[in-house]
């Protein structure tokens, strides 16, 4: 997992894995934000398998899927999730910049 720390709110990485959410869990983030389309990629695991295991770990998930220029909805619905998380929130695509450029827009 290559996480990038933005701050001491939000932190952005690629594409994670359902086996990985423990370890974020227990690195103190409380939420996800899943910033990908389903079905991007081949052998790319679901939004819902993702926030299934978040679940278990405490974390709350948010998906919020960008393809293409962000819309108003999207910075709309992150910064909803900012607000309904009380902690540290990882956010992450396939690279981690449309997750940082949501970040960035709700600056």
């Amino acid at each position: 997992m290559a996480i990038k720390k933005i701050d001491e709110n939000f932190a952005q990485s690629p594409q994670i894995q359902p086996e990985e959410v423990r370890a974020i869990a227990e690195a103190g983030y409380k939420g996800i934000v899943c910033a990908r389309p389903d079905g991007e990629d081949p052998g790319q695991p679901s939004f819902a398998e993702i926030a299934e295991v978040a679940e278990r770990f405490g974390l709350k998930a948010f998906h919020i899927p960008v393809s293409g220029p962000l819309t108003e909805g999207q910075r709309i619905r992150f910064e909803q999730a900012i607000a309904e998380t009380d902690g540290p929130i990882l956010g992450y695509c396939r690279s981690g910049a449309r997750a940082g450029s949501l970040y960035a827009a709700s600056l």
